[in-house]
């Protein structure tokens, strides 16, 4: 077995190991879209999207940092700066930057033929987001209701 070989199995072992804290914990996975809605002519933010929704991403805060003279974080920021450096560290053998390391990790859970709907959305999502902004009239209105349905899908994927 070559030493990439070993390298890739033990990256998978990583993140199978991490995944299953993740599940031990019984946290759903933290979304990093928040969706801006209108509804009855309030502005409503949520991780759930809408019809017409504006895609916000968001990066959470790491902790408090420095705010007493020394740095404070918790154990899920750690966690996270971890899973970055080890994406960074196995980026020459796996290709990945540390977000798309950390959406294969998410993913690695899901079943194949979810993995393989969530790469097409992943798709389709961006470039009717490009349409929605650059077309107007009745196309409009079918462009967000698509839109709508394919984020839904999505969400419910747990992509």
């Amino acid at each position: 077995m070559s030493v990439r070989t070993i390298l890739w199995l033990s990256h998978v072992g990583v993140m199978v190991f991490f995944s299953g804290l993740a599940e031990a914990q019984s946290l759903p996975a933290p979304s990093r879209t928040v969706f801006r809605c209108e509804e009855g002519g309030k502005v409503v933010y949520s991780d759930s999207p809408c019809l017409g929704a504006k895609a916000i991403n968001v990066a959470p805060t790491r902790g408090v940092s420095k705010l007493s003279g020394r740095e404070r974080v918790g154990n899920d920021v750690q966690r996270e700066v971890f899973q970055e450096q080890m994406a960074e560290a196995i980026r020459p053998l796996s290709g990945m930057n540390p977000k798309q390391y950390e959406v294969f990790g998410r993913r690695l859970k899901l079943a194949p033929e979810v993995q393989r709907e969530c790469k097409h959305l992943d798709g389709q999502i961006p470039s009717l987001e490009r349409a929605e902004a650059q077309t107007s009239g009745p196309e409009f209105v079918t462009i967000q209701r698509r839109l709508f349905g394919l984020r839904s899908r999505f969400r419910e994927l747990g992509c």
